[in-house]
């Protein structure tokens, strides 16, 4: 062997443990830019474009506590508009001020009635649970369809709770006087003044950040790779050591803490939230979302949570130059109904020509690229 092979060993050597290196680097300046233009868009878009901004995100953090259940895990649930309830109408309580009006509040520190409804969100996932472990498939969703409606009767009956079906109003998210989600102190950036909306808009990115960045490791680590050999084969994951029911009590608690926070930014949004929002409507919703994204992958429960969100609120608000859609109450096609006849329709293509969803298309389109 010559001293020229020798001595180009080390090199090669070098070459390969940087190849993992330099794909890593336009996925990261990629991520960046996203980042930076996700971060300015405050700067630019009226308060009305923001809602529907931070509406989508709160929505697509749900998507992804219900992706995480249904296509990781494998466990079919109609409920999740129940667990946002609880995340949304929780930090109403716990933040309301008391005597301001039929609903009542403890007026706790709203930062500290944020986190405390994310976790009796979890906790109410995790009540759940012990249903979830004893029947699976299309009996666990009919099991889960239960919550709906007991959410529904409690939202619209407990009046100091959740002040009935005329609803409550929320609490600015506030941190040491600070409102992050209101318009005190005054604040102004680049001469952009920056009032709730425009700091709603970064508290909803940062949660859909760090919910992104957990589920990506619950479903790349092991507990993402327990769930999904109890998904495939229940029988050979608990010869293989994985408690069935422990993962599945993991993996009901988990979807409901994104639930909790997807409510919490819900309520934030709105400013003041009524029990008809928490419907069956809103479960099928999001059920809809995993589908449309592709059950299983979390950045396709973003994007199926920012389509379903924003497609019927961008058509209301374009109603009027759409000439094809009615007003709304006018009992033609307007942009409600439009939405729902879009939905079914892309459900229907999805499930014929692509089942995994927009994940699904996005990986077909990688390949052929490549």
């Amino acid at each position: 062997m010559s001293e020229t092979t020798l001595a180009a060993r080390p090199e090669t050597g070098a070459d390969v443990s940087r190849a993992p290196a330099r794909k890593a680097a336009p996925r990261l300046a990629v991520v960046v830019l996203c980042a930076l233009l996700l971060c300015a868009v405050p700067l630019y878009l009226e308060g009305s474009w923001l809602v529907i901004g931070v509406l989508g995100m709160a929505t697509a953090v749900g998507a992804i506590g219900l992706t995480l259940l249904v296509g990781t895990a494998g466990q079919l649930s109609l409920a999740h508009s129940f667990f946002v309830a609880v995340g949304a109408y929780a930090y109403a309580y716990l933040a309301g001020v008391p005597g301001t009006s039929d609903a009542q509040g403890l007026g706790l520190p709203s930062w500290f009635a944020a986190l405390a409804a994310v976790a009796l969100a979890g906790l109410a996932g995790l009540a759940f649970s012990p249903v979830a472990a004893r029947v699976k498939g299309l009996y666990l969703g009919v099991a889960s369809l239960a919550l709906v409606f007991v959410g529904e009767h409690v939202l619209k009956n407990a009046v100091p709770l959740t002040g009935g079906y005329n609803g409550r109003e929320v609490t600015p998210l506030s941190v040491f006087g600070f409102e992050l989600t209101g318009d005190a102190p005054d604040l102004w950036v680049l001469g952009v003044p920056f009032g709730g909306q425009e700091r709603l808009w970064y508290v909803a990115l940062a949660v859909l950040a760090v919910s992104v960045v957990a589920a990506g490791r619950i479903v790349r680590g092991r507990p993402g790779r327990a769930l999904q050999t109890l998904r495939d084969n229940p029988a050979a994951a608990g010869s293989m050591g994985v408690s069935v029911r422990a993962h599945k009590a993991a993996a009901f608690t988990v979807s409901s803490v994104f639930a909790g926070a997807a409510g919490v930014l819900t309520a934030l949004a709105f400013g003041f939230i009524v029990p008809h929002y928490f419907s069956l409507h809103l479960a099928v919703l999001y059920l809809a979302m995993a589908l449309i994204g592709g059950l299983g992958s979390v950045p396709g429960a973003v994007a199926g949570g920012l389509f379903v969100t924003a497609l019927p609120l961008l058509l209301e608000r374009f109603s009027g130059e759409l000439g094809f859609l009615a007003a709304p109450g006018s009992g033609g096609l307007d942009a409600a109904m439009f939405a729902r006849f879009v939905f079914g329709a892309l459900l229907v293509l999805i499930l014929i020509a692509e089942p995994g969803g927009l994940a699904g298309l996005w990986r077909r389109l990688r390949r052929t690229r490549r």
